[in-house]
Formats: C-alpha cells, sequence, structure tokens
C-alpha cells in the first residue's frame, strides 16, 4: 500500500501547522486510497520516526516523504538524510522514497513566480 508523509519544521504556534495539513487534505481528496500523515522535524508532533510507524503499523509497504522545506539549509541537508537512513534500517522491508524538497521542485518555482505576476483585483 502507497502512503505519503508531509515532513516540515514544526513550530509552537498551532496556526503555523495548517498550510501543512492542508497539503495532506489535497492529497486524500486527490487519492483517498492513499494513507496520509503529517509529520515534523520539532517543536510540535509527530515525529517522522513516528509517522512512519504509524504507516507502516497500518500496512503500507511503499512510503513517500514530501519535505516542505523551501530552501536546502542544513534540515533538508543533514538532518532529513540520517532520519531517512535510520528509518531504513528501522524498516528494511518498507520502499521509503524522499522526494524533493517543495523549493527544489521546478513546477512549485513556476508557479510561484505565476501567483508575483497575476493580476490581483484592487
Amino acid at each position: 500500500m502507497r502512503a505519503v508523509v508531509i515532513f516540515a519544521h514544526g513550530s509552537r504556534d498551532p496556526l503555523w501547522r495548517r498550510p501543512v495539513e492542508a497539503v495532506a487534505d489535497a492529497i486524500v481528496t486527490l487519492d483517498p486510497a492513499s494513507p496520509v500523515r503529517c509529520a515534523y522535524l520539532e517543536l510540535c508532533e509527530p515525529s517522522l520516526p513516528a509517522a512512519v510507524a504509524e504507516l507502516v503499523d497500518t500496512g503500507a509497504t511503499d512510503i513517500r516523504i514530501l519535505p516542505l522545506f523551501f530552501g536546502m539549509g542544513k534540515h533538508a541537508r543533514e538532518d532529513l538524510p540520517e532520519l531517512m537512513t535510520t528509518l531504513r534500517h528501522q524498516h528494511p522491508t518498507v520502499r521509503l522514497h524522499l522526494l524533493p524538497t517543495a523549493g527544489e521542485n521546478p513546477r512549485l518555482i513556476a508557479l510561484l513566480a505565476e501567483l508575483a505576476l497575476e493580476d490581483h483585483p484592487a
């Protein structure tokens, strides 16, 4: 079974999570059969290992992890690859796919450029 984890930094502000959860809701709308979880690096729960474990417990065998990081900072370059190595050791029979960070996706970059240039009603 395919599943998705939307992975973001985290914040103590509960309103900060809304856009992350909106991405998860959009995935469920597109594919209700694919379980989706949000996970966070720090400051809120669940963690990435906890979200992956929960999906594995529900039968997921193919998990895509979408990092919602715009820049390629330390978290994306160092912390996330270390987490992925640990997760692959913990779940050797599960296919774990680390997708490019959101900021590396040329389609997202093009969409942001379009949004910046589109006319807005006064």
